[in-house]
């Protein structure tokens, strides 16, 4: 039977080489010319530490982080802005986790979209990927398609095709 994964991994290299461009325009940018800058990827726990001087540079900085993530191939939905920045000293802190692997209720959510789209498919949560097979290949193409067009927040790749 014909079957795909549903994943939503950010490769670490390539989560490594944005992280590097940010700072390498950074540090050529006349704006951001003598003020304390700290970009730095935890690669362990996939989290990405900001520190700056003011708010206004912090959004500045999200902005060079967004894009150039996105030219590296990695979906802006991949960070989690949702923790405000804090302030420590002089600088302006903010840690911003990188979402790698789907969690249990947003696997909920696609799988609960999947069954209520009434195509003929199954569809099973197995960890942190989504496994869905069905007896036709233009099934999981739709699948495919309303996995893309519906918004959970999260970037999403389709993996292991097979016929």
């Amino acid at each position: 039977m014909p079957s795909f994964d549903i994943a939503s991994k950010v490769d670490l290299q390539t989560l490594d080489n944005a992280i590097n461009t940010v700072k390498k325009e950074i540090a050529g940018r006349f704006d951001f010319r003598d003020s304390p800058v700290s970009v730095e990827l935890n690669k362990k726990d996939f989290i990405v530490s900001l520190e700056v001087e003011s708010d206004m540079k912090m959004k500045q900085l999200i902005d060079v982080l967004i894009g150039r993530a996105i030219k590296q191939g990695i979906d802006g939905n991949a960070f989690d802005f949702s923790k405000d920045a804090y302030p420590s000293g002089k600088v302006v802190k903010k840690e911003v986790p990188v979402r790698n692997g789907l969690k249990q209720d947003d696997a909920k959510k696609i799988v609960k979209m999947i069954k209520d789209s009434g195509l003929k498919v199954q569809a099973a949560i197995m960890d942190d990927i989504i496994r869905v097979t069905a007896k036709k290949i233009d099934d999981l193409q739709e699948v495919i398609a309303k996995c893309k067009s519906g918004d959970f927040g999260i970037p999403l790749q389709f993996i292991n095709m097979k016929s």
